[in-house]
């Protein structure tokens, strides 16, 4: 009878620690498959920035330490690798477009140009796109390391080489002017 109520709570144990593992996986192929939705939309980016950088070059042919910026940019970021170097990478795209986009400002004529308006439109939407599913990447993220950090399935995470993940931030440069009120002039 013993022996019985052992096996059973032994096979409870392991169909227990079963579950766990398996939950891991699907968090990480959750997380994963996320990222790879931001790939989808990165691509994108990717394609429509020279077209941005080709149309405003005609406008601000002095601009060009702003074009090689967002042009070294993209490139860095179209030969990450991993999530983590993705990351990063896009970070500095981001940054560096937003450099682009403060240069901008100082050619008027430009803005009423038809071509640039909807390549600034179809950006625009590819960066609510990308807001939309790094927003879906971290919250896999979050699931994932809230699994891998509460007890006890971080005694699985850890004998099973799950880790904590970073999540995809706002880089530090582009804080400070989140922080401010932006400026709107007539």
């Amino acid at each position: 009878m013993i022996a019985i109520i052992l096996v059973g709570v032994l096979v409870l144990l392991v169909l227990w620690c079963i579950s766990l593992y398996n939950n891991l996986v699907r968090m990480r192929n959750n997380r994963e498959n996320a990222f790879a939705n931001i790939d989808v939309q990165l691509k994108q980016r990717h394609d429509l920035i020279p077209q941005l950088v080709a149309t405003v070059k005609g406008y601000a042919e002095h601009e060009k330490e702003v074009f090689m910026r967002v042009t070294e940019a993209r490139s860095a970021a179209m030969n990450a690798t991993t999530i983590n170097e993705k990351v990063q990478a896009e970070n500095a795209l981001s940054s560096a477009l937003s450099g682009l986009k403060i240069s901008l400002e100082n050619y008027p004529e430009l803005k009423a140009n038809q071509n640039f308006l909807q390549l600034q439109s179809e950006i625009s939407d590819v960066e609510n796109k990308l807001a939309a599913v790094r927003r879906n990447f971290n919250s896999a993220t979050k699931e994932l390391n809230n699994a891998v950090e509460t007890f006890p399935s971080s005694i699985f995470a850890k004998m099973f080489g799950f880790k904590r993940e970073p999540m995809f931030e706002v880089p530090q440069e582009e804080r400070a002017t989140l922080d401010k009120a932006p400026e709107i002039k007539f």
